[in-house]
């Protein structure tokens, strides 16, 4: 008996389990995810079997506990998943691996449940529908197409050869994020002379000798070394755009490119098992391959998405290929020796030394002017001008995973609370994936009302991974970093700023995949805009504003190898619509030579033969993005076109800007997936949207003579 009532005991503690309006990030541990999970899990088993058993097609017999059911499982598990992301432990790992299975169960279930997908069809068939709102209709129409996609129509042995398939891919596509992590960690360089890594700036050396200092070596300083060079984000690109040290970028670039490609971390049977998987699901679901299966529920079809990247790739060849004969002019006369034959290694280094001639901008002289702090302060000015928003700190209200993280408020223009919001702003190689990102920790709904009248408010995280704090200094952002988090922004901004009740549709969720990037990529934009750029470029130390004749060269080299920056993605969002329509695994084609086939067409320098970049492409082996790549050029048109509407009336005209950015927030912020994104983007911008924005911002439209 004792040894079962404390295992009781523990569920009861367990933090997992309790009843909280924020998760408790700092109590949380590997210790509390199998017990914590594996009990949710069966009270939501048991919740299930009784939505089943008393279902009825109204809103207050099905969609509302069916609501509760969902949530539940999203935000707890939403808490183990974000750990994992930002406190990465061998013990976690294990855990979560172990209970995955058991969830994709469960989620299957709710999934495949014919009780639920029945009480779904008969509202759509009953006298009702007609009066239900459209949020309303977008939920049943929503749930019933996804059943159909969780395999909820297949027959018994067919219905277990896709739940098989569904679990091995959960699984895979996890392994395949941890080898990247793994491999990304794998790579280390210690260099003692300081000649090896003559170009590189201050800030890189004093993180390469940070990292050197974790590693063991503990009188490792910036300015004597030794200094570790590692695949991690920030020294990644610091050597390749700076390292006068030829061989060194070289080997840096090929450890890159190879991440996760041999040994015990080879991701290529991962690759091809997930794609031969993703075919049978495919087939099982009487589509023609996995491309048709994503394009089911975006905007796009594989054709208007091919179709789009067509356009683009032709409007962005030529101006590609004058790109690389710049660099080769420029290189020459600069007396490089590899003028003639430049290779991968050497594109970043040379386009860093021609922006910095050309336009006299060189990234790292900017950082002064770009402390966190000023950005954050104009970044919530921002929002207060277009959507009518204050932002206020509220660290201390809500618990957090780790201490540089802060914890925000947002207020409407009446002082009601109407979101929350986390930021994790910096690198933590050791235990925190690389990227930025915006995520969910609830969303705003009725049904989870925490008092029965008002709405739950949603909380968003904003995950980014800047170079942190060095001694007195703050952290000094790249101009490319201010974009992100202007982008992150964006999607919080649309999480939080929703006004729509219905939990399924609230925010972000139930938005097409490839209209999520729209308020993301929009935000960006604001960072070319003059009043807002100069209200948080100003120099850390002496409070002094950027130069204006250092924002007319931003400005100007916005548009500084468009052509090639385009290309780049467009190589990724082909490569990944080609593997999920052609492509035959196991045939005489591998995946290597399909990149290379479609790099032949989207890369000016092909890749070199070895190029395994595949294999640490986590956006469509492990993040939501398989068959959906192309999704950020989509919504890179959507969103240009929507700041071209600023741009129509005036960005300096402050009334209208502030009137179009009200429209934007009750259309486009406020309306969630209650709308089609299609529908919602006429209504904010009066037509149907047109890539011209896009191709005109990039500098890549034909000028007319």
């Amino acid at each position: 008996m004792a040894s079962s009532a404390s295992v009781d005991d523990n569920i009861e503690s367990n933090p997992l389990l309790q009843d909280f309006d924020v998760p408790p990030f700092d109590v949380v541990e590997a210790k509390h995810v199998r017990p914590g999970i594996r009990a949710l899990l069966k009270k939501l088993e048991s919740d299930l079997d009784e939505l089943e058993k008393t279902v009825e097609p109204s809103w207050p017999k099905l969609v509302e506990p069916l609501e509760k059911i969902v949530d539940r499982l999203t935000v707890v598990w939403g808490i183990v998943n974000h750990l994992k992301a930002v406190k990465d432990t061998a013990e976690l790992r294990a855990a979560v691996e172990e209970v995955q299975p058991e969830k994709v169960k469960f989620q299957l279930r709710v999934g495949q449940s014919k009780p639920i997908y029945n009480a779904f069809k008969a509202i759509q068939e009953s006298p009702d529908w007609k009066s239900l709102s459209e949020a309303r209709k977008r939920i049943v129409e929503t749930q019933i197409k996804e059943a159909v996609l969780n395999g909820v129509s297949l027959e018994d042995d067919k219905r277990e050869q896709f739940n098989k398939i569904e679990q091995e891919l959960e699984r895979l596509s996890h392994k395949f994020s941890e080898n990247v992590l793994d491999a990304t960690k794998k790579f280390e360089k210690l260099i003692t002379d300081k000649k090896e890594i003559e170009g590189l700036p201050a800030t890189s050396l004093g993180l390469a000798a940070q990292t050197a200092v974790s590693k063991g070596h503990e009188n490792a300083t910036a300015e004597n070394g030794p200094w570790m060079i590692t695949l991690d984000a920030p020294c990644l690109f610091a050597v390749m755009q700076h390292a006068r040290n030829r061989a060194l970028r070289e080997e840096v670039y090929r450890a890159n490119i190879t991440r996760a490609s041999s040994g015990d971390l080879d991701n290529t049977p991962i690759i091809n098992q997930i794609l031969k998987l993703r075919m049978e699901k495919a087939r099982l679901l009487n589509y023609n391959n996995y491309a048709e299966v994503s394009m089911a529920t975006k905007m796009a079809t594989v054709d208007k998405a091919e179709e789009l990247l067509e356009k683009l790739r032709s409007a962005s060849w030529n101006a590609a290929v004058q790109d690389i004969e710049d660099l080769k002019s420029y290189s020459k006369s600069q007396g490089a020796l590899e003028a003639d034959n430049l290779s991968h290694w050497d594109i970043n280094f040379w386009s860093e030394r021609l922006r910095e001639s050309k336009y006299n901008i060189n990234e790292e002289e900017l950082r002064p002017y770009f402390s966190l702090s000023k950005v954050m302060d104009g970044l919530f000015k921002l929002a207060k001008t277009l959507f009518g928003v204050d932002i206020e700190p509220a660290d201390g209200l809500a618990p957090v995973w780790n201490k540089d993280v802060r914890f925000y408020c947002v207020k409407d223009s009446s002082g009601s609370p109407i979101a929350y919001f986390y930021f994790d702003p910096y690198s933590r190689p050791s235990e925190k994936r690389e990227g930025a990102w915006m995520d969910e920790v609830v969303s705003r709904s009725r049904v989870m009302s925490p008092n029965g009248t008002t709405p739950r408010l949603p909380i968003a995280h904003m995950v980014c991974n800047q170079t942190p704090p060095f001694g007195d200094k703050p952290s000094l952002m790249t101009f490319r970093e201010v974009e992100t988090v202007f982008h992150e922004f964006g999607h919080a901004l649309q999480h939080m700023l929703t006004k729509q009740d219905e939990g399924l549709v609230a925010g972000i969720r139930g938005i097409e995949w490839d209209a999520v990037e729209l308020p993301s990529q929009f935000m960006e934009n604001w960072c070319y805009h003059r009043d807002t750029l100069m209200s948080i470029a100003k120099h850390y130390e002496t409070g002094e504003s950027l130069p204006e004749e250092v924002y007319l060269k931003l400005l100007a080299a916005r548009t500084f190898r468009a052509g090639s920056l385009s290309l780049r993605q467009l190589r990724f969002a082909s490569v990944d619509l080609e593997l999920h329509t052609k492509y035959i695994p196991d045939g005489s084609e591998s995946v290597f030579d399909v990149d290379q086939r479609v790099s032949r067409k989207t890369q000016v320098i092909p890749p070199l033969p070895e190029d395994r970049f595949l294999c640490g492409f986590n956006h469509i082996f492990a993040g939501g993005y398989a068959a959906g790549y192309y999704s950020y050029k989509w919504a890179e048109v959507l969103s240009a076109d929507a700041f071209s509407a600023f741009e129509d009336v005036g960005l300096y005209n402050t009334k209208a800007v502030k009137e179009t950015g009200h429209k934007f927030r009750e259309t486009i912020l406020a309306l969630g997936g209650g709308k089609a994104p299609s529908e919602v983007f006429v209504e904010f911008r009066g037509r149907e949207p047109s890539p011209e924005a896009l191709l005109r911002h990039n500098g890549l439209l034909p000028v007319a003579a």
